[in-house]
């Protein structure tokens, strides 16, 4: 009886995870098979298999995008702005942490309730002032937005986790010799690996596949990131679907790679945070 019963409960699990899992995978198969068909026959029939597996939206789709520009202005932006967070919310959280008093609870309360505020109410504002400064139409202002809107949850995040860190370690290095900067970068951000490492893809995921912001800051198509050349697409009256459905996968396909080769140190992180 007990048999069954584990039989029975180990059966559902498995049809419960496949059931997510297809519900999960299940718009990117619908985009990957749509990337292959002609645009009558995604309107046709978008559900079913391509009669015949047609490689031309993708050389089409590579032109016309641009994409091996938009593939460069991503990764720049992408790179740049995760190093940065990562950089700057680490040694804020250790200074908050550390030198623990009523300015740096009031600092990280701060941090904290700005990650309440949603950025549809900072959209007009935003692009009014910062037009007005000319800072708009370049990939290094948009890194500097997205400094500024990622380093409240990264420094939250960082906070919880340097506090589990012991002293011991710091004010023997201090004893020897060292420096505050090279007790952090030596001693303290190779601990914070783990964390740092969740936060990335966090990161990246988010910046990579953004598009408000950067139809917002970037202006030329020479400065247009994957996710805005995808848009090209979509017209006001028509829109290719095929090419668009091409393009999507060929945007889609970097942060795919990237998630793949880091997902055990996210699974590490994750678990190595729950124990701490």
């Amino acid at each position: 009886m007990m048999r069954n019963k584990r039989l029975f409960t180990a059966a559902s699990w498995y049809a419960g995870m496949s059931i997510l899992f297809f519900l999960f995978i299940f718009p990117f198969l619908l985009i990957l098979l749509n990337s292959f068909k002609s645009r009558v026959e995604i309107i046709r029939n978008p559900l079913t298999l391509p009669k015949t597996f047609d490689f031309s939206n993708y050389t089409d789709a590579f032109t016309r995008m641009n994409f091996s520009y938009g593939l460069y202005n991503s990764a720049i932006i992408t790179c740049v702005s995760v190093l940065a967070i990562l950089v700057f919310s680490s040694m804020l959280a250790y200074y908050l942490v550390r030198w623990s008093n009523k300015m740096s609870s009031i600092i990280l309360l701060m941090l904290v309730s700005s990650m309440i505020i949603p950025f549809q109410a900072l959209m007009i504002p935003f692009v009014s002032l910062y037009g007005n400064l000319h800072m708009l139409n370049s990939k290094w202002a948009l890194i500097f937005f997205y400094l500024g809107f990622g380093i409240s949850l990264a420094t939250f995040m960082y906070h919880g986790f340097i506090k589990t860190v012991p002293k011991d370690l710091e004010e023997a290095a201090l004893m020897d010799g060292a420096g505050r900067i090279q007790v952090f970068y030596q001693i303290v951000l190779p601990i914070l690996k783990p964390i740092s490492t969740t936060i990335a893809i966090i990161d990246v995921l988010w910046i990579w596949n953004d598009f408000l912001l950067p139809s917002l800051v970037l202006l030329s198509k020479e400065q247009q990131t994957l996710p805005l050349s995808t848009y090209y697409f979509f017209g006001k009256y028509t829109s290719n679907y095929g090419v668009a459905m091409a393009a999507l996968v060929m945007a889609i396909i970097p942060v795919i790679v990237f998630y793949l080769i880091m997902q055990k140190q996210v699974i590490k992180g994750v678990v190595e945070g729950a124990v701490k």
